[in-house]
């Protein structure tokens, strides 16, 4: 019994043994798989606006038609326009100068101050006084906006009808709509300015908005006298100017004009002289002929025109200028006096509002 006894435990003990030798390796965890970490998304680059180029032009329209007994009158429409690589127009400013100055008995106020109609606004009266749909300046921006988009052969051909007061208005419904004044002069303005040879080129591939401005001055006017007629000179410079998103111009130009009344002391009109802006005059204008001049007066706005490129309208109005010998205010800074021997006060001042004036 006791050998029996023993045998059992014995053979307990191997079974015990053996269970445990079997679980005496060391078992080890399958590893676990390391997650999937998702790559970075890529930050989309942005492919800079390519840059097109642009063309400024300007054109100016002047008659002394209105002139009468005891009144000279200038009437000048002035146009200008942003041209793409088509020829289209995609900005477009017009503004008139409507001069007048009383002459009776001949004499002539060489203060007198003007201003556009643009300027104007809802003084010029269209609306109070003529019972007109909209002012003057409201229906000249629908013109304005009328003709974004097209050519200079389609402004030209603009669709005219001549209504119950003789005025040359559009046949166009659309456009009658917001513009029922006369527009053969806006139509003409605007043509010229499409074709404008001495425009300014211009690149970038930004926004940008176009001004134009007018100041005129009568201070070389004389009134008339028994033994010589008086003149009345309302001198006008003209400017337009492209403004990128930054304040600073990226295309300009200026141009002037210098109609004359002659007058005696009845107040009557004698002759009016106005031969074409000074742009449009070139060489005829005379200043490297008769005043010795480095360049003629079209060559040295231009070269003006180049310099203020960059600069905003307060940085035009700083040019630093200093007096010649004939007391005129010229450029100080070589490098414009270089091309530009003029006096630049006038440009400086249109070129600014311009600027300033821009939409």
């Amino acid at each position: 019994m006791k050998k029996m006894l023993a045998f059992t435990l014995a053979a307990i003990m191997m079974l015990s043994l053996v269970a445990c030798g079997g679980n005496s390796s060391v078992q080890t965890e399958k590893p676990s798989e390391e997650p999937e970490v998702e790559a970075p998304a890529e930050t989309p680059v942005e492919t800079p606006a390519a840059e097109a180029e642009y063309k400024l032009g300007m054109g100016v329209m002047l008659n002394t038609d209105s002139s009468a007994t005891e009144k000279a009158q200038v009437d000048a429409t002035m146009a200008t326009v942003v041209l793409d690589a088509d020829g289209k127009i995609v900005l477009c400013r017009i503004d008139c100068v409507q001069n007048k100055m009383d002459i009776v008995g001949g004499t002539v106020d060489t203060a007198k101050e003007f201003q556009t109609k643009m300027e104007l606004g809802d003084a010029y009266g269209m609306v109070a006084y003529g019972n007109a749909i909209a002012e003057w300046d409201a229906q000249t921006k629908a013109f304005e906006e009328y003709v974004v988009g097209m050519t200079a052969a389609e402004v030209e051909a603009i669709a005219t009808t001549t209504n119950d007061h003789g005025y040359t208005v559009p046949a166009d419904e659309a456009l009658y709509a917001g513009c029922t004044m006369q527009i053969s002069e806006f139509m003409a303005a605007v043509v010229k300015a499409c074709k404008d040879d001495k425009g300014q080129t211009f690149k970038t591939a930004d926004t940008f908005t176009l001004g134009a401005a007018a100041i005129s001055e009568a201070s070389e006017s004389s009134a008339a006298a028994a033994d010589a007629d008086g003149v009345v000179k309302m001198y006008s410079e003209y400017g337009a100017a492209v403004v990128g998103a930054d304040g600073k111009i990226l295309a300009c130009l200026n141009d002037a004009t210098q109609p004359k009344i002659n007058i005696n002391t009845a107040g009557e009109i004698v002759s009016s002289d106005y031969k074409g802006t000074k742009r449009e005059l070139g060489d005829a204008y005379g200043m490297v002929a008769f005043g010795n001049a480095i360049a003629e007066w079209d060559a040295q706005s231009a070269a003006f025109s180049e310099y203020a490129v960059g600069m905003t309208a307060a940085e035009v109005m700083a040019i630093e200028t200093t007096e010649n010998d004939h007391g005129y205010q010229v450029p100080a800074d070589e490098a414009l006096y270089a091309g530009c021997t003029m006096q630049i006060t006038g440009m400086m001042a249109v070129i600014a509002r311009a600027a300033e004036y821009a939409r």
